[in-house]
This record gives structure tokens, sequence and C-alpha cells, in this order.
């Protein structure tokens, strides 16, 4: 049985991490192995995320009063939850591609700025661009007008070249 001392250290420690998160996606863990589960964090870690098998009692208590406080519902069963602290996507990316390769474990759900996401909508979430990439396309974007002057600029100047030198060319024959 865990200790009073205990409990309130995990306590704090939850609500510590639904501080600082920006999303939860909460997983079931089961038949994952340790060395699987070490795999998982640290490929969320590269992300900027974290994974926490969690115990639900505490984790419930924790989030009271945090934009996190829906995720009571979620937290049925052996679960762990992966907050992301930089990116929303992140974490719903690496663990749907973990469990992708691995076959193992399921995504439960997410919160997302105070609302509940089901399983299905936070595979979405997974799919959506991370803010990276969005980032590039947005500045593709922009700079494509751009680009497409400054050739347009250089084409003009290249055939005037190419029209004097055929000039000079031909008047020197």
């Amino acid at each position: 049985m865990a200790t009073k001392e205990f409990k309130n250290e995990k306590i704090e420690y939850y609500k510590k991490q639904f501080e600082q998160a920006k999303v939860a996606v909460v997983a079931e863990y089961r038949g994952l192995s340790v060395e699987e589960i070490t795999e998982l964090r640290r490929a969320l870690q590269a992300q900027q995320a974290d994974f926490t098998v969690t115990k639900n009692t505490l984790c419930k208590v924790a989030s009271k009063g945090t934009n996190f406080e829906a995720i009571a519902e979620l937290m049925q069963g052996p679960t762990a939850i992966a907050f992301g602290f930089h990116d929303e996507v992140a974490p719903a990316k690496v663990l749907t591609k973990f469990i992708k390769e691995n076959k193992k474990g399921e995504i439960l759900g997410a919160v997302l700025d105070g609302k509940v996401l089901s399983a299905d909508e936070a595979k979405k979430l997974a799919s959506i661009p991370s803010r990276e990439e969005l980032i590039a396309k947005m500045l593709g974007s922009i700079n494509s007008p751009a680009s497409g002057l400054v050739y347009s600029v250089n084409g003009v100047m290249s055939a005037l070249v190419r029209a004097i030198a055929a000039v000079r060319d031909q008047k020197q024959a």
C-alpha cells in the first residue's frame, strides 16, 4: 500500500505536468514490455513530450482545477498519459506510429484546450502536420511569389543578353 507522502508526491508531479502541458494523450499500455515503454518514452522525449504510466485516482485528483480536468472520463483501466509540452500534435503522432509498428497498446483519447477528444479524434490529431511543417509550408507560400518574380526578371534579362549577343555575332560575321 502506498504511503500518503508517496501519493502526495505523485499528485504534485501530475499537477505540474498538467500545468506545463499543451495536450495530454491517454493510452492503454497493456501488453507493452518495459523495453518498449522505454523506447516510446525516448521517442516522445525527442519531441519534447513525456510518457507517464498513471495511477488513475491520483491523476484525477491532480487534474482538478486545470485545463485537463476532463481527462477523468478517459482514466479507466491501465492507462498512461503522453504529455506534449511544445507541440500539440507530436505526442499523438509518436503514439500512433508506435502502436502501428508494435501492434500493442491503444489510444483512448486526448484532452486539448480543455476539451476531451475521442480515440478517433486523437488519431486524426496525429494526421495534422506538425508546427514546423506548417511553418515551412507557410514560408514556402510566402516565398513563392517573390521567387517567381525573381525568375521572371532573370528570364527577361537572360533573353536580352542572348539577343544582344546574337546581334553582336551577326555583325561580326
